[in-house]
């Protein structure tokens, strides 16, 4: 085993280093073996696809494709490639820690067997992603549809997991505030983006597109989060983390590709501390009641609240209760009352009088965020 780049390490509870921003090479279940429990935030694995091939696949004018016809994409059987996807995810589960999660892609090939060993094995699966390609390659043969995408699984460590990172408000922000579907429409990874050695061949047959990972990366993890990729290939998991702030630790048998990793690695630029922020959930920001807001002024006893068009109003009473007319409640219950609705979400119901005219009292309720952070 040789390690080609180091630039950090950590030390886990047993004192147990952990190098990060490093390509190990060597085989993927003897490395991951090597690697402290629990010390990781995220895998990305994209494992040998078990092709299959039978025979050469040849173009319309009888050119050869590139195919993936690679000793390591080889396995003796069914039996042979099962027994190593549960080697290697059972160390990746290993190394996750409570609140991680994993993501495997593959095939119609392999992806049906990945996800049956996910689940013996206690992971608890939370989407399957379709990647459809833009641009796939055609079935020369037309002897079947074209194969047009590639299925990702994103599963926590376990089942019950009631901590994992999912970063919903960012997504949807990322997706011009509409919630992030599980289809996504990439390209191949072609063009400039595609690597080549001396003779201009690509260095890999199954480079994925760094917007890829770029989205699995934004999706599941934080700034400073150490995402672990068993099958590193030309190192797109860690060209990703590197722009996004995060470290990675990849593992990889060829040499080969590992030198075409760290190349590529090195000439990423790093997105600044000011802008990797992630958009943050109001869920996870500290609860503030309504009566906080009276406390401190913002609004008094006695001051008048409206609904969304003004039409319809309440008095604020000094416990931070409303009462219009006859009725009275919380700001969420009274709001429902008044709505005929069996719910109502007060802090963006209700509207307080500015000079800028009627404003949600959720501004008011930022403001006491804002103090909190």
């Amino acid at each position: 085993m040789s390690r080609l780049v180091s630039q950090k390490a950590l030390t886990d509870k047993n004192n147990v280093a952990l190098e990060l921003d490093t390509i190990h090479v060597g085989e993927c279940v003897n490395i991951l073996k090597s690697l402290p429990d629990k010390s990781v935030d995220l895998v990305f694995a994209d494992p040998p696809y078990n092709l299959q091939l039978g025979g050469d696949l040849l173009r319309p004018d009888n050119s050869k494709v590139d195919a993936v016809d690679d000793e390591w994409d080889q396995f003796a059987s069914f039996e042979a490639y099962d027994k190593f996807t549960r080697e290697w995810m059972r160390e990746c589960q290993r190394v996750l820690k409570d609140d991680g999660a994993i993501w495997v892609i593959g095939s119609y090939h392999n992806v049906f067997r990945l996800g049956v060993a996910l689940q013996d094995l206690g992971f608890w699966v939370m989407n399957d992603v379709i990647w459809r390609k833009s641009n796939p390659m055609p079935n020369f043969k037309g002897t079947r549809f074209t194969n047009a995408h590639e299925t990702l699984i994103w599963a926590t460590k376990s089942k019950g997991q009631k901590r994992y990172t999912f970063n919903y408000d960012a997504l949807k922000a990322f997706n011009e505030d509409t919630q992030m579907r599980s289809d996504w429409n990439i390209p191949l990874c072609t063009g400039d983006e595609r690597l080549k050695d001396e003779n201009g061949v690509k260095a890999h047959p199954t480079q994925k597109p760094e917007a890829l990972l770029y989205r699995v990366l934004l999706s599941c993890s934080k700034p400073g989060h150490v995402v672990l990729d068993p099958f590193f290939g030309t190192g797109t998991t860690g060209a990703a983390a590197k722009r996004l702030g995060r470290h990675f630790i990849g593992i990889e048998r060829d040499q080969t590709y590992a030198k075409h990793a760290l190349e590529r690695i090195s000439k990423v630029t790093r997105v600044s501390e000011s802008d990797l922020a992630v958009m943050g959930s109001k869920k996870s920001e500290p609860r503030v009641p309504f009566g906080a807001l009276v406390e401190a002024g913002l609004l008094n006893a006695g001051d008048t609240l409206y609904c969304p068009k003004g039409q319809k109003t309440a008095r604020i009473r000094a416990d931070g209760s409303l009462v219009h007319g006859e009725l009275s409640g919380s700001i969420h219950k009274l709001g429902a009352m008044l709505e005929q609705s069996p719910a109502c979400n007060g802090w963006t119901y209700w509207r307080f009088k500015s000079d800028a005219g009627l404003k949600p009292i959720d501004d008011l309720r930022s403001r006491i965020r804002a103090d909190m952070n």
